[in-house]
C-alpha cells in the first residue's frame, strides 16, 4: 500500500475536519497575499504614477497636498496662484511643459478640473497618450464643453451630447447647482489613471463660473510641470521652496508619495503580522485536526502495523497528510486571494483611478504557498510522532 494511498483514504475518511482546515488554510493563504499584493502594487503604483509630469508649481503648503490634489485629484487645492505665476515657470529655459489647472467645482461628486487642451499632449506613459473614444472630440477653449473621463462616464451613464450642470465645491451638493450648462463632447478611453475619474473642461470654464470670486478669475490650483533634466528640478527647487516663501515646488512626484507610504509603514506591518498569526491560527487547526483523529485512527495505524508497515511509513503518512491538507487549503487560498484583491482593486480605482491588477504574477504567488505548506507538514510531526511511538498491540486491544 503506498503512501498516496494512505494519506488519500485516510483524507476521505475525515472528509469534514479536512474539509474545515483546508478552509482556514485557504483563508489564512489568500488573506496572506492579497496583504503583500496590494501592499506592493499600491505602492509601485502610487510612486509610479505622475501622469507624465515632473513636477507641480503651487501655492505655498505641503507638497503631498499639492500633489494629491494635482495628480491624484483627491486633496483639496492649498490655495489658488496668479497667472502670472503659470506665464513664469512655462517661459523658463529650464522647463520643457508647463500646464495650469484650476479647480472647486464637481458633477455628483466627480471632480471637474480646468485646464488647456495641451494637457492632453503629454504622455501620461512611455509612448502612451490620453485618446478619446471614437465619435468625440477634443473641447474648444472659450466654450462650455467638456470631455468626460471613462470612470465618470460609466458611472454617470454620460455620453457625447449629454448636458449637465456642475455643483459648487469639490462634495456634491444639491443646493448648490451652477447656472452654465455644460456639453459633453468627447469620452476619454480607459486610462487606469486618476484622470478616468475627472470631468475635464477649458480652464476659463472653471475660473469665470457663476458664484465664483470674480477678483480671482485668472488665478490657477496649480502648474503641471515637465522639466528638461533632473538639474532643471534641483534649480526650481531653489527658486521656488528655499527662496522664497509664497509659491511651492513639490518635485519629484514620486519621493512626495513615497514619503507617504513611509508614514503609513507602519500600518502594512500591521496587516503583515495579522496575515502571519491568522496563518499560525489556521497550522494549528490542523494540527488539532490530526492530533485529535489520532484516537479515532488507533486501530487503523495497527493494522497497518500489523499487515507489515514500519513505523517511518506511518510517520510519513501523517506528515505527508498534514502537508496535503495544506496544499489543498492553498489551492482554494488562490480564490480567496482573487476575490479580496478583485474587492480592493475595485474600491481603489472607484476612490483614486489607480487601477491594481489581481493577475499580475508576484513572487508571493511562489513563497507563501511554499510557506503554508512547509508549516503543515511542520505540524503533522507532533500527531506523527505519537502515532509512530503507538503499540500494535494497543491499538487491537478491544477497546472494553
Amino acid at each position: 500500500m503506498t503512501l498516496w494511498l494512505i494519506v488519500r483514504r485516510s483524507l476521505y475518511q475525515h472528509l469534514l475536519s479536512t474539509l474545515v482546515t483546508g478552509v482556514s488554510i485557504a483563508l489564512a493563504g489568500g488573506l496572506l497575499m492579497s496583504v503583500w499584493v496590494v501592499k506592493n502594487q499600491a505602492h509601485a503604483t502610487f510612486t509610479g504614477q505622475s501622469g507624465g509630469w515632473d513636477a507641480v508649481l503651487g501655492a505655498r503648503g505641503a507638497k503631498l497636498q499639492l500633489v494629491l490634489n494635482a495628480i491624484f485629484h483627491l486633496e483639496a487645492s492649498p490655495g489658488n496662484i496668479p497667472f502670472d505665476d503659470y506665464e513664469a515657470i512655462g517661459t523658463n529655459r529650464a522647463v520643457a511643459a508647463a500646464v495650469p489647472i484650476a479647480v472647486g467645482d464637481n458633477y455628483r461628486g466627480y471632480r471637474l478640473v480646468g485646464t488647456l487642451t495641451n494637457y492632453f499632449d503629454v504622455e501620461f506613459a512611455k509612448a502612451q497618450r490620453f485618446q478619446l473614444v471614437p465619435g468625440g472630440r477634443m473641447f474648444e477653449d472659450g466654450y462650455r464643453e467638456a470631455v468626460v473621463g471613462s470612470f465618470v462616464a460609466q458611472k454617470l451613464g454620460l455620453k457625447v451630447g449629454s448636458e449637465f450642470q456642475p455643483y459648487h465645491g469639490l462634495n456634491f451638493d444639491p443646493k448648490t447647482q451652477h447656472e452654465e450648462v455644460y456639453v459633453v463632447v468627447g469620452i476619454m478611453e480607459p486610462s487606469n489613471t486618476p484622470a478616468d475619474r475627472v470631468i475635464w473642461i477649458p480652464l476659463a470654464g472653471l475660473q469665470n463660473m457663476s458664484g465664483h470670486d470674480a477678483a480671482a478669475a485668472n488665478d490657477v490650483s496649480a502648474v503641471l510641470v515637465k522639466l528638461r533634466s533632473p538639474l532643471a528640478g534641483q534649480q526650481l527647487d531653489m527658486l521656488y521652496n528655499r527662496q522664497g516663501n509664497r509659491l511651492t515646488f513639490a518635485w519629484p512626484i514620486a519621493k512626495q508619495m513615497a514619503d507617504l507610504f513611509e508614514k503609513f509603514g507602519w500600518f502594512d506591518s500591521v496587516l503583515e503580522l495579522v496575515a502571519w498569526l491568522v496563518a499560525l491560527v489556521a497550522t494549528g487547526a490542523v494540527l488539532a485536526s490530526l492530533y485529535n483523529s489520532l484516537n479515532s485512527r488507533r486501530r487503523d495505524i495497527a493494522i497497518l502495523r500489523a499487515l507489515g508497515a514500519r513505523r517511518r511509513t506511518v510517520f510519513s503518512a501523517i506528515v505527508l497528510e498534514s502537508a496535503t491538507i495544506s496544499a489543498l487549503g492553498m489551492a482554494g487560498g488562490f480564490l480567496v486571494y482573487f476575490a479580496i484583491l478583485s474587492g480592493a482593486a475595485s474600491v481603489i480605482r472607484a476612490q483614486t483611478g489607480v487601477v491594481l491588477d489581481p493577475w499580475q504574477p508576484a513572487a508571493v504567488w511562489l513563497w507563501a504557498p511554499a510557506a503554508l505548506i512547509g508549516m503543515g507538514a511542520l505540524a503533522g510531526i507532533l500527531p506523527a510522532l505519537k502515532a509512530y511511538r503507538s503499540e500494535v498491540a494497543d491499538g487491537l486491544a478491544p477497546e472494553s
